[in-house]
């Protein structure tokens, strides 16, 4: 019974809240990114953009640069500027290089 006094959670899709983050630059990209699967939705690798996220979901996003690992805090209802794009999660670590290293 107290399943149903509680309210679903929001959601947003997993491809959506990259995007609109800003941690890619399109859409398709998000999608492309996911079935891929360079991301983990709380540690499990995830291959579907239509995947729900709920805020408190951790993602680990490998990027051809570096690995970031965002807390989703909130969910945007469109893409704006990069300053509204950094409200929607909390970086959990700084991001982790994946370039090689240079010798001097």
């Amino acid at each position: 019974m107290a399943e149903r006094d509680q309210a679903p959670q929001p959601r947003a899709r997993l491809d959506v809240w990259l995007w609109r983050a800003r941690v890619v630059k399109t859409r398709a990209l998000a999608a492309k990114l996911v079935k891929s699967g360079h991301v983990r939705v709380n540690g499990a690798r995830e291959k579907s953009p239509g995947r729900g996220l709920i805020v408190g979901d951790t993602l680990t996003i490998a990027l051809d640069s570096a690995v970031r690992v965002l807390e989703v805090i909130a969910f945007g209802a469109r893409r704006g500027p990069a300053e509204e794009a950094q409200g929607l999660y909390r970086q959990l670590q700084p991001p982790i290089s994946t370039a090689p290293q240079q010798s001097p």
